[in-house]
C-alpha cells in the first residue's frame, strides 16, 4: 500500500496556521537560503494528499507550487470546483484515508506526502503515516491549528535526527509506529 510522510513546519507552541489559516509567521523568519530538505523530501515522493484548508492555501500563491499529482481530500469539494486550468494537476477524494491510500496505491503510487493538520491528524490516528519531518519556527503564537490533535490512543515514535539552522529553525526526523490498536 502507499506510505504516508510528512514534511511540515510548525511554531514552536505547536501550531501550523493561525485560527484562521493563515501561515504569514511562515515567511516572517529570514532562513538565508537555507536548504531545509524539502527539495530532497519532494523528490522522493509520488503524489501530494491534503486537505481544503492546504489546498485553498495553495490556491493564494502566485503560481500553482506543485509538479506532483495532488489529492484533495474532502466532504464538500467535488471535481466541478477545479479551476480549468488544475483539472489535470488535482482532483478531490471523499473517500476514507485507508481507502484512498488503497486507491493511490491501485494507481501506481508508493509514496504520499500527506499535508494539512486534519488530514495529518487522520492519517496518523490509521496508522497510514510511515515518517514525519518537523520543523520547528522560533514563533510563539499563542492560538491557532495545532499540528497534533486528538488521536484517540498514544502514537510512538523513534527519533531519527535532529539538525538546527543558523536561522533558528530545529528540524527532526521520526519514524512513526504504524502499528494500529
Amino acid at each position: 500500500m502507499t506510505t504516508g510522510h510528512v514534511f511540515i513546519a510548525q511554531s514552536l507552541d505547536g501550531y501550523i496556521a493561525r485560527p484562521d489559516g493563515a501561515i504569514d509567521w511562515l515567511m516572517s523568519i529570514d532562513t538565508a537560503g537555507e536548504d531545509h530538505g524539502y527539495h530532497d523530501f519532494i523528490s522522493t515522493i509520488d503524489c501530494i494528499v491534503m486537505g481544503r484548508g492546504t489546498f485553498e492555501m495553495a490556491l493564494s500563491f502566485e503560481l500553482w507550487p506543485y509538479d506532483k499529482p495532488v489529492i484533495v481530500v474532502s466532504s464538500t469539494l467535488s471535481s466541478a470546483d477545479i479551476a480549468d486550468h488544475l483539472r489535470d494537476k488535482v482532483r478531490v477524494s471523499h473517500a476514507a484515508p485507508r481507502d484512498l491510500m488503497m486507491e493511490l496505491s491501485r494507481d501506481g503510487f508508493h509514496r504520499a506526502y500527506v499535508d494539512g493538520g486534519k488530514v495529518i491528524q487522520s492519517f496518523l490516528r490509521d496508522g497510514l503515516i510511515q515518517d514525519m519531518v518537523i520543523t520547528t519556527i522560533p514563533v510563539l503564537l499563542g492560538a491557532g491549528r495545532p499540528l497534533f490533535g486528538d488521536v484517540h490512543r498514544d502514537i510512538h515514535m523513534k527519533h531519527i535526527s535532529s539538525r538546527s539552522f543558523p536561522s533558528g529553525l530545529v528540524q527532526s526526523t521520526y519514524n512513526v509506529d504504524v502499528t494500529v490498536s
